[in-house]
């Protein structure tokens, strides 16, 4: 059987409770990747080009430190990895987990809260931060009202 994790960064909660959502849908774990400094409102103004997450987006080798936690990444086959989407990318605080742990041989399928946009060239950011025999496929934006039962059959497509 599939050991599955769960495994997000949220800057206002929107991400978090689609990832407990798709947690219990997909009978997985759950880790929050989670900020050193934790991020404000003024933190996340996107219209402020001096506000902290405009900054960090604007440097892609930008590393924002985590918490540290043991995540235990072998213990589980499949890691779901859910984050907002800033500036058609993922927060480069996901860069720093990517690179924290060892994904050989996993495959990660990223999954995504957004306003407005899509997921741009976040695979190809990514895959940067991990082994060559690490598997990062585009799940999807998981937007708006989510069920248990449309969170099941999406996990059942993306990890066939």
């Amino acid at each position: 059987m599939t050991k599955k994790l769960v495994a997000y960064f949220s800057a206002s909660g929107v991400t978090k409770g689609v990832a407990e959502m798709l947690a219990e849908a997909a009978n997985a774990d759950i880790y929050e990747i989670k900020p050193v400094t934790p991020y404000t409102q003024a933190d996340l103004d996107w219209k402020d080009s001096t506000s902290r997450s405009s900054v960090e987006m604007s440097d892609k080798a930008f590393r924002p430190a985590i918490v540290e936690e043991n995540a235990n990444i072998a213990a589980y086959d499949v890691i779901f990895v859910g984050f907002p989407i800033w500036w058609y990318i993922a927060p480069t605080i996901i860069n720093t987990f990517l690179e924290s742990y060892d994904f050989s041989g996993k495959k990660i399928v990223l999954f995504a809260t957004s306003g407005s946009s899509g997921f741009g060239e976040t695979v190809a950011n990514l895959k940067n931060s991990v082994d060559s025999t690490t598997i990062i496929i585009e799940g999807g934006l998981l937007n708006g009202k989510q069920t248990t039962e449309t969170l099941t059959t999406w996990v059942n497509e993306v990890t066939k």
